[in-house]
């Protein structure tokens, strides 16, 4: 009788340790939807911003630029910080830091105040978004991990896809004559109400081995990352001159001393910012480098698209908004579909992905150059397949860069991975983005024209990134953590 009682009970008992906390993984979850978010809305409202800050081409690329430079250089700090201090206190400082810069971006006076209020606001996101990643690692059983890291995925994609959408409903909305603002206001609701949500929910995780911050290792890998993103920026823009150049080589020699540095480090047996054995799991590295490549087309290519609707097709932010909708709503299907399938296929499920993204972009490529006019409804069906192609590959890669990760090293991981997609990102930016601006010849041949052409050669570009991102994607294993 006693046995019979002790195993109905144990049911239960495991159903609780294999339990998910949804309440706290959707406080930070909405943390990460925010910060990604606004590395995207601001794009769609830029023509707005121009005409009511009287701001220079030079201007509006700081208020986005300001806001990836703080954002990347001082992620990995912030996850150390988190190891030493406790992830709880981090998230919250990070949640109080974007919310107030917020208010200070909506309340910008002159282009000048809004670029500083946006890097305060980058510093915030940096704070916040490792501890996402490192409570999913630490807090979820490692067999339901894949469920919130398709989740975590589907956040990350509608974010970047929905910023637009959502970016254009809300200028559109003008609610108040506020216009551009309204995109900055609308964090501050939801910001007071996760600093709530986070103080009773989210619990405190820190690293009780780690006793010391490794401050040469900071100080090294930041100047690294500002040497290596500053240049990504701003390069294509100020025509690629030898400061670019500059920047770039001295990156490189800060990367190399930054590897000296922790090697030596790990030798004397001391707490290195980021432990290089983490480099050394294949499933962690080819992650990395296929998060680098997915979000090196994903950022480009969408601010391409914007930059064709706007500026070419004379779109308002509203309609450019709207003609994104359809693929934001293929890309949560198919984030839906890949965080289902993924454990009984595994790879097969990025591979198919893959093939279906890179697809996508070289068919909007020939259908441009093989004549027809570009107009919302033509590209609307090949973006459609992006997002398919898109949601099967990208909402996987994050499991796969995580998921043999240790615990203890989730927050540093956690961290470097976001680095990868924001410097990812500036990559392709400053790739693409002079591609395209060196093919957009308004004045040569008219606006739609120019557009067409424009966008025909991004995709092509983007076309390049995707096999380079479908190679590395059948260089994985071929299972999920759990399963190998």
């Amino acid at each position: 009788m006693a046995n019979s009682q002790r195993s109905a009970s144990r049911p239960s008992v495991d159903a609780k340790a294999d339990a998910i906390p949804w309440t706290t993984i959707s406080v930070v979850l909405t943390a990460l939807f925010m910060a990604v978010l606004d590395s995207f809305i601001v794009v769609v409202a830029d023509p707005s911003i121009v005409a009511d800050l009287h701001a220079s081409d030079s201007d509006v690329q700081w208020v986005l630029a300001g806001y990836q430079l703080s954002y990347a250089v001082f992620i990995i700090t912030a996850t150390r910080l988190a190891d030493l201090y406790g992830r709880k206190r981090i998230f919250l400082l990070g949640v109080a830091l974007f919310t107030l810069s917020s208010v200070a971006c909506a309340l910008s006076p002159n282009a000048g105040s809004l670029i500083a209020a946006r890097v305060i606001q980058g510093l915030g996101a940096a704070l916040m978004v490792p501890q996402v990643f490192a409570y999913v690692t630490v807090l979820v059983p490692a067999a339901r991990r894949h469920s919130v890291y398709g989740v975590l995925g589907i956040v990350m994609g509608m974010a970047t896809i929905g910023g637009q959408v959502i970016g254009g409903l809300l200028i559109g909305a003008d609610l108040f004559g506020s216009g551009w603002r309204l995109v900055f206001w609308v964090n501050v609701p939801i910001g007071i109400a996760m600093f709530l949500l986070a103080v009773r929910h989210v619990p405190e995780k820190g690293s009780a081995a780690t006793r010391k911050l490794d401050m040469p290792g900071v100080l090294v890998l930041s100047a690294a990352l500002f040497l290596l993103v500053l240049p990504l920026i701003q390069g294509q823009q100020a025509g690629w001159p030898g400061w670019v150049w500059a920047c770039f080589a001295g990156s490189a020699v800060a990367f190399g001393l930054f590897v000296v540095i922790e090697r030596g480090l790990e030798r004397r047996g001391g707490e290195p910012l980021v432990p290089l054995t983490l480099f050394g799991q294949r499933s962690f590295s080819l992650g990395i480098v296929l998060v680098l490549a997915l979000y090196a087309l994903i950022y480009s290519y969408y601010l391409a698209l914007s930059v064709t609707l706007q500026q070419g097709l004379g779109m308002s932010a509203l309609g450019a908004g709207l003609a994104y909708t359809p693929a934001a709503i293929a890309f949560f299907v198919f984030s839906m579909v890949a965080s289902r399938i993924i454990p009984k296929y595994g790879r097969r499920v990025l591979e198919v992905g893959a093939i279906v993204l890179a697809s996508g972009y070289l068919a909007t490529g020939l259908l441009l150059v093989s004549g027809p006019r570009i107009t919302p409804l033509l590209v609307i069906p090949t973006l459609v397949l992006q997002s398919v192609g898109g949601g099967l590959v990208i909402t996987p890669a994050l499991n796969t860069v995580l998921s043999r990760v240790r615990p203890e090293s989730a927050g540093v991981a956690s961290g470097v991975l976001s680095t990868a997609q924001q410097c990812g990102g500036a990559l392709g930016v400053a790739v693409i983005g002079a591609v395209f601006f060196s093919s957009f010849h308004p004045a040569a041949v008219g606006r739609v024209a120019a557009a067409g052409h424009a966008f025909a050669v991004a995709s092509f570009g983007t076309f390049g990134i995707a096999v380079v991102a479908g190679m590395v994607v059948f260089l994985l294993p071929k299972r999920p953590a759990s399963q190998s």
